[in-house]
Parts: C-alpha cells; structure tokens; sequence
C-alpha cells in the first residue's frame, strides 16, 4: 500500500492549519474591534469560502494563481515555478476553505471574553501584547483549540478545491481524498474503503482529543473555584 497520500495530506493539514491558526486568530481579533457596518462586510468576505462550494474555491484560485494568469505568470517568470498542480498548491486551496471555521471560532472565542480582565491588566501596566498571550489566549483557549481541529479536519478531506488545483499524481500532488476519487473511478473499492477508514481514524482521534482537553479544562476550572 503507497503511503503518500497519507503523508501527502498530513503535511498539508499541518502546513495549512498554522497558516490558518496566524490569520484567523489576528483576523478575528482585529475585526472584533471594529464598528459595526465594517465589522459585517468583512465578516461575510471572510466567511465567504464556508459556503461556496469548493469548486468553485478552486476555480477562483485557478483565476489567481494559473500559469497565464496575473500573479501565476508573474511567479513562474521570476521564480520559475508553477502555482499549480504541486503538492503545496493544495495548501492554498486548504487555507481558503479552512480558514472561516478558525476565523468564526476564534472570534466568538474573543467576543466572550470579559473585557474587565483586560482593563485591569493595563491598570497595571501591563502591555497589550501580554494581555493577549497571557490573559486573552488562556481565557479563549478552548474556542482556539476547537478551531484548530475544525481547520486541521477541513483541510485533510479538502477535495474539490484541492484537486483543481493540485490535480491528482500518484507519489507527487496526491491526497487521501483525491486517492478515494480515483479508486472509486477505477472500481478499486478495496482501496478506496482502506483510505475511507484511514480518514475516518485521523479525524476521529483529532476530536476525541479536543473533546478530553475541554473536559480537563473544565475540571480544572471547577476545582480552581
């Protein structure tokens, strides 16, 4: 059994959910603090890639980055590289489309937070950068996490954005969702459930285990009470 697409996939989750974990944090902070008429034109902007269909995702990024295109045939004629059909150009496609459910977690994650902690840190000058990491981040930490394996289980069964513009090639752009694809096409049932089950496995485990750190928060926020 060729173990790329595994390999292939988990690198691209991992790649893409830090990128994600950057944006979307800062993203909903920043927005958070902005009046109301700005706050939710950007709101639908950024959430915008949640509910369009990922074809349509990847037709936009097609737009973007092809070959013939603005900013693809300005990196291919000074670098000398495609921003197509590579295995990292499935990591553009996996940071659109997982990028709203860190975004709107984080951001409900943010506007639950109670604004008087932050005020009193600043009483005691303390400045806002530590406020954030040490006084916000805590307080938020399990709507964080809770993004971060939302985006993560996104990004490692993205398909139809992923294989417009990364493709499918065994051993160099392919997925465990665009192996699925092309076994079920070739009539490989075998194959494809093998890989079915492999995902079922990882996104499982991913959310048993935000499940039990929010269940050891709790705990551990009661018996601090």
């Amino acid at each position: 059994m060729d173990w790329f697409p595994l390999y292939n996939s988990l690198r691209i989750a991992a790649i893409s959910t830090a990128a994600v974990f950057i944006l979307g944090l800062f993203s909903a902070y920043y927005v958070a603090k902005l009046p109301r008429l700005v706050k939710g034109t950007l709101d639908v902007l950024l959430t915008l890639p949640l509910v369009l269909p990922p074809t349509v995702v990847g037709w936009l990024l097609l737009l973007l980055l092809g070959p013939r295109r603005p900013l693809g045939a300005w990196v291919l004629e000074v670098f000398g590289t495609k921003m197509v059909m590579t295995w990292w150009s499935a990591v553009f496609a996996t940071v659109v489309v997982s990028f709203p459910l860190m975004y709107r977690t984080a951001r409900g994650a943010f506007e639950s937070f109670d604004t008087t902690l932050s005020d009193a840190g600043r009483t005691l000058g303390l400045s806002n950068t530590y406020i954030f990491w040490r006084v916000r981040m805590p307080f938020c930490r399990e709507g964080i996490l809770a993004g971060m394996v939302l985006s993560f289980t996104r990004a490692l069964g993205e398909y139809g954005a992923t294989s417009m513009i990364a493709g499918y090639t065994p051993g160099r752009t392919a997925t465990i969702s665009t192996a699925v694809y092309q076994f079920w096409r070739t009539n490989d049932d075998v194959s494809a459930t093998r890989w079915v089950l492999v995902n079922i496995a990882i996104s499982a485990v991913f959310l048993l285990a935000i499940n039990l750190l929010e269940s050891r928060d709790r705990r551990v926020r009661k018996g601090g009470r």
